[in-house]
């Protein structure tokens, strides 16, 4: 006589849950430390990682050092370190101006890059205006620079990049 397969244990929802809870929840902390790891690590640390990265990296790493440096020359502006606030700015559009190109020669993110390459100079034009009159022509001239970077990429966007 043969003997029937055992059956299985019944499985029991509450823990077979629970199983699936705490699982989610260690995917959401690795998750969110990877996160936090990129958020935290220093302007210096993602200077150096931008040469290195794909296009696509570049013009988000770009962008996150352009605007840390419009907050950090915000900041400086304010504690009245007026030349440390000023290559804070030159910051802002080199690494603008870098996210410009990683995104023109993919042709992704062009459209997130616009919008943040505009709320910056925005956001630099509001420093400028609580700044005295002898600092602001350099920010305006970022200002102005940024500008230019906004309308390439929305000749990019709409025109093909002609």
């Amino acid at each position: 006589m043969r003997r029937s397969p055992p059956t299985p244990a019944p499985v029991h929802p509450q823990r077979f849950i629970g199983h699936i809870v705490t699982w989610a929840l260690a995917v959401g902390l690795f998750t969110a430390l990877a996160v936090a790891g990129s958020k935290d690590a220093s302007l210096d640390e993602l200077k150096a990682r931008i040469p290195s990265a794909k296009p696509d990296d570049q013009v988000q790493l770009c962008l996150t050092v352009a605007e840390r440096q419009v907050a950090s020359a915000h900041d400086l502006f304010r504690q009245g370190k007026t030349d440390e606030a000023q290559a804070a700015v030159r910051d802002v559009v080199t690494y603008s101006s870098q996210a410009r190109d990683a995104a023109g020669v993919t042709g992704h993110r062009l459209k997130n890059t616009e919008i943040d390459v505009r709320k910056m100079a925005h956001k630099l034009d509001e420093i400028k205006r609580s700044i005295s009159s002898e600092d602001q022509p350099p920010l305006q001239a970022a200002i102005d620079e940024l500008n230019k970077i906004d309308t390439d990429l929305l000749n990019k966007m709409f025109k093909g990049g002609k």
